[in-house]
């Protein structure tokens, strides 16, 4: 089934309007400070935070600092006539963007799109984890080693490891899955939200890392790479020229689509 949706939540910029397109410039709008108050679904408890980066509204989602560094949080109260001491209160941090636009398709767990930078990593990742912090430092490292998809049993991960990998696929633990030419990206949830990396080229799988750091392969890599096979067949079956032209397929879980994509949107249009 093809979906089409937009859906877009509000301006970041203002564009002044010109005659002379070679000197337009585009002014940035400098956002309300406000005082606002923000539920934590996972504590079950509402605290106030300061903000000054961004313009909020009711049922944004957002990251703080403080104690709750981490959490996602939902917005449920904006105030804009406030004075407070700035040493009591801790700040929001990050806005989270959960403006879609495109052509969709459904997967019976997915949905898919073909059209590039649409649900792209980068948004992706902040619907399931925090920003990074300047204390985190990542590194990563291949052995330059490879295997074919279509081979699993010549990956290299212990019998136990890949049976738990069959019950996180299983399990609808692949959260998202993105192919971008040859860079393929996934996001699995397990104890947290872990990240998933690899090269596909010619049908062989390569530089698979996971942010879990396990010394080996682990059973979030298993269970993206059972994804991986699945999408594939899919867009074999019934996708071959969409996937041709663009070079580029995500996939996001369907009921995470749903929940922030559409019901968190007060506008937008959905054709079926």
């Amino acid at each position: 089934m093809r979906i089409g949706f937009f859906a877009h939540k509000k301006e970041t910029a203002v564009q002044p309007e010109h005659t002379d397109y070679a000197e337009e410039k585009v002014e940035k709008k400098v956002p309300h400070k406000s005082v606002v108050q923000v539920y934590f679904p996972d504590r079950n408890y509402t605290l106030a935070y300061y903000n000054d980066l961004f313009d909020l509204d009711e049922g944004d989602r957002v990251y703080v600092d403080g104690k709750l560094a981490g959490q996602l949080g939902i917005v449920v109260e904006v105030n804009y006539n406030f004075k407070i001491n700035l040493s009591r209160y801790k700040r929001v941090i990050a806005l989270v963007d959960t403006t879609v636009h495109g052509e969709f398709f459904l997967t019976p767990k997915y949905v898919m799109t073909f059209t590039p930078h649409t649900l792209a990593p980068s948004q992706i990742v902040r619907w399931y984890k925090a920003p990074p912090t300047e204390e985190d430092a990542f590194v990563s490292g291949s052995d330059d080693s490879s295997f074919p998809l279509d081979h699993m049993e010549d990956m290299d991960i212990r019998p136990a490891i890949r049976g738990r990998g069959y019950d996180y696929y299983h399990g609808n633990h692949v959260k998202y899955l993105c192919l971008d030419g040859t860079k393929g990206y996934a996001i699995v949830q397990g104890t947290e939200a872990y990240e998933v990396e690899f090269q596909y080229v010619d049908g062989h799988i390569s530089d698979l890392t996971c942010t879990c750091f396990c010394s080996y392969h682990c059973k979030h890599e298993y269970a993206t790479l059972l994804v991986l096979q699945d999408i594939l067949a899919e867009i074999d079956r019934s996708y071959e020229e969409e996937f041709k032209k663009s070079g580029y397929v995500a996939c996001l879980n369907k009921q995470t689509f749903v929940s922030v994509a559409i019901m968190e949107q007060n506008t937008g249009r959905l054709k079926l």
